[in-house]
C-alpha cells in the first residue's frame, strides 16, 4: 500500500469496539497511513462491527453495502464481533475485500494490504489462542476528546443470552503497570478526562500473575499527577465493589457516574438468565450509591422479553425502576443469538408486546431524566468541553454527573474542564452557560 494511502474506520457497538478502534487507527497511522474525514475518500475502509443483537447485524450489512455503493474502488475490511462470529456471511456481501477475527485484528496493517483485489477472504484465528493477559496498546483518538482505555476483554459469566463470550474470548485483564503508562502517556498529552472499559470490568484483575481488585487500581490511577477526570463504563452488579463508590465520594477527579447492567427485576427471569445476582440487590446497590453520591448519574440497561417473561415478571422490573434512583435507562428488546443457551429456550415473546414493553420503558426513561436533569436548573456543575467529532455538535459540553449540555454564547474549546450554569432544560436537550 502506499504512504499516501487514506484510511476511515466505520465503528459499531461498544466502547470496547470505539476502544479497538482506537488502536488500529493508531496502527494504521503509524504505518505512514493517512486518516480519512470522510469514507469516500478513502483507499481502505475498516469496519469495526458489532454482533449482540440481529438488528446490530443488520445495520452493518446496510452500512457496508452503502460504504461500497459509496466508493466501489475502496478495499473493505471487516473485523470485530460479527465478523468473528459469522465470517462466512460477512465475506459474501458485495465489496468485502478481508474479513479478520478478533483474535487479528491487532494485524490489520500488515494484513490490510492482503484484501486489495480480493473478495471475500477470512482470517480468523481462534480465540483460544488469545494470551491470558491483554496486552494494551497505543490509541489515536481521531480528533475525539475522551479516551476510552481497554482495561479487560473477554468473559467467563456465561449469561444465557449473551454470545460476547463466544466473539470475545475468556476474561483477561491488561497488566496494571502498562496501564497506568497508558494513561500517564494520555495525561501528557492533554487529554482531560479518561474513560476506563471492559467487557467485564469488574472482573479485572482476576488471572493476573498477581491478581489485583478493580478499586485498588483505580485508586492508583487517581494518584497520577495532572489527571483530570476519571470515568467508569458498564460494570456488572455482581461483580460491582461498593468500595469503588467510597473512592468516587472521595475523589472529585472521579465522575459521579455509574452504568450498572440491571436486565431484568424479575428473579425468575434473572435466574433463566443466569445473572448471579437479585432484584433488592441490585435496588441496594443503587440505594447506597445515591446516599453516598446524591448527585451521581446512574445508567442500567434493560432486556425485555427475554424467553419466558410473562406480564408479572415485566411488572416486576418496572416496579424496580420506579422504585429506584435510575436516571436513565437503555432498553434492548430480546432477540436469540444463534450459539446462546436461550436460542434454544421456548416461550417467545410475541413481537407486539415485546415492542409495547420497549416503549413503557423507553417512555419511563425519557421521564426521570428530564427530571433528573431539571434538579440541577441554575446550579453549577463541572463539565468537559467536548469535540464535534463526539458526534453531539458544537459547543457541547458533558458534565461530570453525565447531563450534555449546550453551551451559549462564545465557542468554547474542545477537551477543556469548565464549569457550566445549567440555564434550562427540556425534553430535547440541556442548556448552560460557562462560568
Amino acid at each position: 500500500m502506499k504512504s499516501s494511502t487514506k484510511f476511515y474506520i466505520c465503528t459499531f457497538g461498544c466502547r470496547c469496539n470505539q476502544a479497538d478502534s482506537a488502536e488500529m487507527r493508531a496502527r494504521l497511522c503509524g504505518g505512514s497511513l493517512h486518516e480519512s474525514e470522510t469514507p469516500t475518500d478513502a483507499s481502505l475502509i475498516v469496519v469495526n462491527s458489532c454482533t449482540v443483537t440481529r438488528r446490530a447485524d443488520q445495520q452493518v450489512r446496510q452500512s457496508l453495502r452503502r460504504l461500497h455503493r459509496e466508493n466501489p474502488d475502496a478495499t473493505i475490511v471487516v473485523t470485530g464481533c460479527y465478523a468473528e462470529r459469522d465470517p462466512e456471511t460477512v465475506a459474501a456481501i458485495p465489496g468485502v475485500s478481508l474479513v479478520l477475527g478478533n483474535a487479528d485484528k491487532c494485524r490489520l496493517p500488515e494484513l490490510s494490504g492482503d484484501g486489495q483485489g480480493s473478495m471475500g477472504r477470512i482470517i480468523r484465528t481462534p480465540l483460544e489462542a488469545e494470551k491470558d493477559r491483554l496486552i494494551i496498546g497505543a490509541l489515536h483518538l481521531g480528533g475525539k476528546t475522551r479516551p476510552y482505555v481497554k482495561l479487560q476483554d473477554g468473559c467467563d459469566a456465561r449469561c444465557a443470552y449473551c454470545i460476547v463470550p463466544s466473539v470475545r474470548g475468556h476474561g483477561r485483564s491488561a497488566a496494571p503497570e502498562e496501564i497506568l503508562a497508558e494513561i500517564r502517556s494520555l495525561v501528557d498529552r492533554g487529554y482531560q478526562e479518561i474513560v476506563l472499559t471492559g467487557v467485564h470490568l469488574g472482573s479485572y484483575g482476576r488471572g493476573l500473575p498477581q491478581p489485583i481488585r478493580l478499586a485498588e487500581l483505580l485508586r492508583r490511577i487517581l494518584e497520577i499527577p495532572g489527571l483530570g477526570r476519571l470515568r467508569l463504563s458498564s460494570v456488572e452488579p455482581m461483580r460491582f465493589d461498593r468500595s469503588i463508590v467510597d473512592l468516587a465520594a472521595a475523589n472529585p477527579a472521579f465522575a459521579p457516574h455509574f452504568h450498572i447492567p440491571l436486565q431484568s427485576g424479575s428473579d425468575r427471569i434473572l435466574r433463566r438468565m443466569r445473572r448471579p445476582y437479585t432484584a433488592a440487590r441490585f435496588l441496594d446497590l443503587l440505594h447506597y450509591i445515591r446516599a453516598s453520591l446524591p448527585a451521581a448519574a446512574l445508567g442500567t440497561d434493560v432486556l425485555v422479553g427475554f424467553t419466558g417473561e410473562t406480564d408479572d415478571d415485566f411488572e416486576a422490573t418496572l416496579d424496580l425502576v420506579r422504585k429506584s434512583p435510575l436516571t436513565y435507562l437503555h432498553v434492548f428488546p430480546f432477540s436469540a443469538r444463534e450459539g446462546t443457551e436461550a436460542c434454544s429456550m421456548p416461550e417467545q415473546v410475541s413481537p407486539r408486546r415485546l415492542h409495547e414493553r420497549c416503549e413503557i420503558l423507553r417512555e419511563f426513561s425519557v421521564a426521570r431524566n428530564l427530571a433528573f436533569r431539571q434538579r440541577f436548573v441554575g446550579q453549577v456543575l463541572p463539565a468537559i468541553s467536548l469535540a464535534e467529532q463526539e458526534g453531539m455538535g458544537k459547543s457541547v459540553a458533558l458534565t461530570a454527573n453525565y447531563i450534555h449540555a449546550r453551551i451559549g454564547g462564545p465557542s468554547v474549546p474542545p477537551n477543556h474542564l469548565i464549569r457550566i450554569r445549567i440555564d434550562e432544560v427540556d425534553a430535547q436537550g440541556t442548556r448552560a452557560t460557562s462560568v
